[in-house]
């Protein structure tokens, strides 16, 4: 193996990100990863991503049954290799079976394409007569937890495995009933939808626990999909659902499920996707629990250096901030645009991709702030 890091840097990640968490690091957390370096080591058997790529682009799901755990992990291991790790940057994998995998372990058929999933479930049955549970013998959800026994024996705590996307609780449930039909459930079967929201949370948590204890023994801590370290327990919650609902359902139906779901974690961010959630902000940032926002204009709209007034609220809420390199399109610093708009970027961990040949630009930038 050829992967550039080691027990040293990993004993400081932890450390700096205990210390951000508590808001006494006194900077902001960057995430440089640095791809196209010299591997060192052989080609994967199977074709590897593109060097300049990252591992949104990457659905697992896509391979076959004839494609092994064991050469999924070798393809992420030569990507590792072609990767330094700048800052406050760390090796790390996600096996990427789409956002709300959680309803494929539950029986809903997953369809894939090149750049994205999505859930079908054929019986269509009242929601009355709707229960949720796993089935152990699910292939999807068997797949997953190979991937992930095959990467913690390959790696044994140098590689960081994040948790699947398991998807939000309403989304699922979106996923058996379908979006416009749930609305008309919520309306007419308000006891069920809860009945059948305590169902998946529950559900999801069995998951995460399960996952948790495949991964505990060596895994230097959490992440999910958008890669933020925490040593404690974490995830990312969400409600894409959320964009077409008012406040009142929102407050009746997916803020208790927020409250309990971040409850039952250590540490918990929110995934704000596009500017329709936005009506919601104050309910998520009223959650003591959730510790952070990543906001997510989304395609089309400006860019994050023109929503002040977003990053002003979570601010001021006292919440924590991530964001993406790609969501940036100027060519200043983004950075020292939202230190202008907020005061204190201390509380920010910012994610950013770049090719070797930027090395030096990078390098001045962590200069600046680490």
């Amino acid at each position: 193996m050829a992967i550039k890091f080691d027990s040293a840097r990993w004993n400081k990640i932890k450390t700096d990100s205990n210390k951000w968490w508590q808001r006494k690091l006194g900077r902001p957390l960057i995430q440089a990863r640095l791809f196209g370096a010299e591997p060192g080591r052989e080609k994967p058997l199977i074709n590897c991503w593109d060097a300049n790529a990252n591992w949104f682009s990457d659905f697992i799901c896509s391979f076959g049954e004839s494609v092994t755990e064991e050469q999924i992990v070798d393809r992420w291991d030569y990507a590792l290799c072609c990767t330094k790790f700048l800052g406050d940057a760390f090796p790390a994998v996600w096996p990427n079976f789409g956002p709300g995998i959680l309803a494929a372990f539950m029986g809903s058929e997953l369809h894939t394409s090149p750049d994205t999933v999505w859930f079908d479930y054929t019986q269509k049955e009242k929601i009355q007569d709707l229960n949720l549970r796993i089935d152990v013998r699910n292939y999807w959800l068997n797949r997953v937890k190979k991937i992930a026994a095959a990467a913690v024996d390959s790696w044994k705590g140098n590689v960081q495995i994040a948790l699947t996307d398991l998807g939000g609780i309403m989304d699922v449930l979106a996923s058996f009933r379908g979006t416009e039909q749930l609305i008309y459930d919520i309306i007419d079967a308000p006891e069920d939808v809860r009945r059948l929201t305590m169902q998946i949370r529950k559900l999801w948590f069995d998951c995460f626990n399960e996952f948790e204890s495949i991964y505990k023994e060596y895994n230097p801590g959490y992440t999910s999909w958008e890669g933020i370290f925490s040593e404690s327990r974490y995830s990312i919650l969400q409600s894409d659902f959320s964009y077409i609902i008012n406040n009142e359902i929102f407050r009746n139906f997916i803020k208790s499920d927020l409250y309990e779901s971040a409850s039952m974690l250590s540490r918990a961010f929110y995934h704000l996707d596009g500017p329709v959630q936005l009506k919601h902000l104050d309910d998520i940032l009223s959650i003591d629990a959730i510790k952070g926002i990543q906001w997510i204009p989304g395609a089309g709209q400006p860019d994050i250096s023109q929503w002040p007034e977003v990053y002003r609220k979570i601010h001021k809420a006292g919440k924590l901030i991530q964001i993406f390199d790609f969501q940036y399109t100027g060519t200043g610093d983004i950075l020292q645009i939202l230190k202008e708009q907020i005061g204190d970027i201390s509380g920010i961990v910012y994610i950013l991709n770049a090719h070797v040949t930027q090395q030096s630009q990078i390098e001045d930038l962590l200069a600046q702030y680490i």
